[in-house]
């Protein structure tokens, strides 16, 4: 074997160790995620006030991950020279740990909400928003094992999930903005239009992930 083909191979090998990598920093980052909406989770309905600084701290965390992953890809496409399908697998990854660390952002938005709520009496319409946010978790977790197996299908029907959610949000948009006779404060009932909006909109990064997965194997949008 000549030495410039041992070189090649070299060189793609270290290559291919750095993708795994990256992807194991991808999927540690979703874990992290995972977690602040769990997190978030517990301060809106289970009224604990210790999750919020919990999610503040892990949100660092995450966006030091989503530096390091985008300029470790901005790295490897600048130096390795990767062929069409790596370029696509960078590319794709560079804008999923953005969906990501937006999910991040809005689950610590939604601790935050849930400090401000805490002094009112639960909501009438709570167990609703509490089924809407279980919808959204599913999803993220869905693209994290939809990530972590390449599954392009299971990435697609993310999309499903999704329609369930816009319906969701739908329904309490209207039981909350168009309330009559409103006593007291109307802060709480302003707090939870923004927890649907916040979840609605974590739904979309997750379906996101799901058609970027998608694109990683298919190279199809």
């Amino acid at each position: 074997m000549s030495a410039p083909l041992e070189d090649s191979r070299a060189v793609r090998t270290n290559f291919e160790r750095q993708i795994k990598h990256l992807q194991r920093d991808v999927l540690r980052m979703g874990a992290l995620v995972e977690n602040s909406c769990w997190l978030a989770r517990q301060a809106l309905f289970e009224r604990d006030l210790d999750a919020p600084g919990r999610i503040a701290r892990q949100d660092k965390q995450i966006d030091r991950f989503y530096r390091q992953i985008e300029m470790e890809c901005v790295s490897l496409i600048a130096l390795q020279s990767p062929v069409a399908q790596d370029l696509r697998l960078l590319s794709a990854l560079m804008q999923l740990v953005r969906d990501l660390e937006r999910i991040g952002d809005y689950a610590e938005d939604l601790g935050e909400i849930a400090v401000r709520l805490f002094p009112y009496p639960v909501s009438s319409h709570m167990g609703q928003v509490q089924l809407m946010f279980d919808r959204c978790r599913a999803m993220l977790a869905m693209s994290l094992v939809a990530l972590s197996d390449l599954d392009a299908e299971s990435g697609l029907d993310i999309k499903d999930k999704d329609d369930a959610v816009d319906s969701d949000y739908d329904t309490l948009y209207n039981l909350l903005a168009q309330q009559n006779n409103v006593q007291g404060a109307v802060e709480p009932i302003v707090l939870l239009v923004l927890v649907i909006r916040h979840l609605e909109r974590m739904a979309d990064h997750a379906t996101n992930i799901g058609k970027r997965v998608a694109y990683i194997v298919t190279g199809q949008r």
